[in-house]
């Protein structure tokens, strides 16, 4: 990280604007946590862990698909139930479509990683701060108390009609935020994210980038590297606050 870079983002960032899923909560312990007693009383023996990275791989690659044939938008909590299902019969597990409901639902009472809320209290006190989510609406709604901090706003992929890293989601936010802070501008904005794709998307709008690089991986090679790369949300507030 280039210390002009980071003295022009202290200087021109007006709107911090994060994803929620995997960024601000924890999703894959949190739904782990969640399928853990339940697989163990369907007798079904195989890894939590790998149950839900299908369930999430599953559900990325249908919601890609429905952004790309562009024929409507099916809401993220029904693609949810389809992911959920088609990784139940894959595992042989014999379920009810309660089960599968019950199962998306957990999504919304995910909690934040251990370090974020801390993190994102510092920023508060300098910055703007909104989500954008591939969540559908309600679904963002029900998580505000068991994430408990107060964004500015709440922007769900919905207003923009496709999933993330579709340009329209962007674009819509934009208007959002630019609606709500006329002050800010599109080269104002930095879009924070945990996943790589969310970053090539927001970049390529003209956002500016943070990736937290928890999982240590490389961001590849992508023409729209980001303009922060760091290992944590702390890491995030001492780079554009200070220690």
């Amino acid at each position: 990280m280039a210390d002009a870079n980071i003295h022009i983002l202290r200087r021109e960032i007006k709107v911090l604007v994060f994803d929620q899923y995997g960024t601000i909560v924890d999703m894959q312990q949190g739904l782990v946590d969640a399928v853990t007693p339940f697989l163990k009383e369907r007798g079904w023996t195989g890894n939590p862990h790998q149950f839900v990275t299908w369930w999430r791989r599953t559900h990325f690659e249908d919601s890609m698909i429905d952004s790309l044939i562009n024929r409507g938008h099916t809401p993220y909590r029904q693609i949810g139930h389809r992911a959920v299902s088609h990784v139940m019969d894959r595992a042989g597990i014999a379920y009810e479509p309660e089960d599968v409901t019950w199962l998306v639902s957990r999504i919304e009472t995910l909690k934040p990683f251990p370090e974020v809320p801390a993190a994102l209290a510092r920023l508060r006190e300098h910055y703007r701060m909104a989500i954008l989510s591939n969540g559908d609406r309600d679904m963002l709604e029900a998580a505000r108390p068991h994430i408990g901090f107060p964004f500015d706003l709440t922007i769900s992929v919905q207003e923009a009609g496709a999933f993330k890293p579709d340009w329209r989601t962007y674009a819509r936010a934009e208007e959002i935020i630019h609606a709500a802070f006329p002050d800010t501008e599109r080269t104002g904005i930095l879009f924070v994210a945990n996943h790589v794709f969310d970053c090539i998307g927001a970049a390529a709008w003209g956002m500016r980038t943070a990736f937290i690089n928890r999982r240590e991986r490389s961001f590849g090679q992508s023409p729209h590297q980001p303009d922060l790369a760091l290992g944590s949300m702390p890491e995030l507030a001492d780079a554009l606050i200070g220690t």
